[in-house]
């Protein structure tokens, strides 16, 4: 199926399959750490939870690649990717019981009103990172057809490895007939530890000459790929003005992009945000409407978007239809514990299409 510019396969074995690091995210809600006494546990990683959204709530055969450590910490994630009936390929590492390898920690507490969330890291000697190319059979994966493949720069900030990896599985899934996207999610202090911008911005251009979608705001456009652009912290973040003007430079950058979106988020404290979208689709921009969030937890909101957004472009959608699906379900994802869905896909549906939070009897 040709359609946005893209080639759409039909009938593979799987409709999508991202690779990325697993880790578990400690959370305990409005507490900040410094006074914590219990903290919540959520399985996450931002290209798994694209995964595990479109497995969960929209329907879609998913599997996910990455790394696997064999000690209770990776059971307790490995269960996790089971719950949301997502395919795992793993590389598996043997903890040594004292320093790992590990699956990465992420601690985030939720904030409240003027209080905003803030998010930390334990990343040390995490396995993921020590993944390479020629740690995965590719062909063999990709053998009974795939139909998308997706990736991110969280992933690709972990090691020089973890990038070279990122673009063999890209131009493996090319190979395989695959639409492939890529969420740029510029993270400083991952990057910052590695030598900054300097060392981001050659390997992400060589990751996105591979890309034909393309999810990122006009920060992570600067601050990934070096695309010029107005001064980031503009008086409204829901003006999707400064994005616009950046598509031209983008795509004359880099013409196999096909689409190329963002999530646009006002935060007025940290649970009130007002929340819109905006795609480039083959070309044309769409936008979709704008809603006020009361905010349970914001992790996960911009991978929400994106799986939503995939979900209408893999089954066809009418691009603004597909813009308001990923706009619809991110938004829906703030309002559920955790980083991935608790949604269904009528919920979506009704959101995108114009509903309401009225009691459903």
């Amino acid at each position: 199926m040709m359609k946005y510019g893209l080639n759409i396969q039909q009938g593979a074995a799987f409709d999508f399959v991202a690779l990325g690091a697993l880790n578990h995210r400690l959370d305990p809600g409005v507490i900040p750490f410094r006074k914590a006494t219990q903290c919540r546990i959520y399985v996450s990683g931002a290209e798994f939870n694209v995964a595990a959204n479109l497995a969960d709530c929209f329907g879609l055969r998913t599997g996910m690649v990455s790394a696997m450590v064999e000690y209770p910490i990776g059971d307790l994630i490995a269960e996790g990717v089971r719950a949301k009936g997502v395919t795992p390929f793993y590389k598996f590492f043997a903890h040594d019981g004292v320093r790992g390898p590990n699956m990465a920690t992420v601690y985030s507490d939720d904030g409240y009103g003027v209080r905003a969330p803030v998010v930390f890291y334990n990343r040390a000697n995490e396995a993921a990172a020590e993944l390479k190319p020629g740690d995965f059979d590719w062909s063999e994966i990709f053998s009974k057809g795939l139909r998308w493949f997706h990736s991110g720069g969280i992933f690709a900030a972990l090691s020089q490895s973890t990038g070279e990896l990122t673009i063999e599985a890209m131009q493996a899934a090319k190979h395989a007939g695959a639409v492939v996207s890529f969420d740029l999610n510029y993270r400083p202090k991952l990057w910052n530890v590695r030598g900054g911008r300097e060392q981001a911005v050659p390997i992400f251009r060589r990751i996105v000459e591979n890309v034909d979608v393309l999810v990122g705001n006009e920060e992570d456009l600067q601050e990934a790929l070096g695309i010029p652009g107005p001064a980031v912290g503009r008086e409204s973040a829901l003006d999707s003005s400064a994005f616009s003007a950046m598509i031209a430079s983008v795509l004359d950058t880099y013409p196999k992009i096909k689409v190329l979106a963002t999530t646009l988020r006002e935060v007025t404290s940290a649970s009130r945000h007002r929340w819109a979208a905006v795609a480039s689709i083959d070309g044309e921009t769409y936008r979709s409407p704008t809603c006020d969030l009361d905010v349970l937890d914001r992790v996960g909101g911009g991978d929400g978007f994106a799986s939503g957004l995939f979900y209408g472009l893999l089954t066809g959608e009418e691009p603004q239809a597909a813009v308001d699906l990923g706009w619809a379900h991110g938004a829906l994802l703030t309002t559920f514990p955790g980083d991935t869905t608790m949604a269904t896909l009528q919920q979506v549906r009704d959101l995108a299409t114009g509903g309401s939070a009225r009691v459903q009897r």
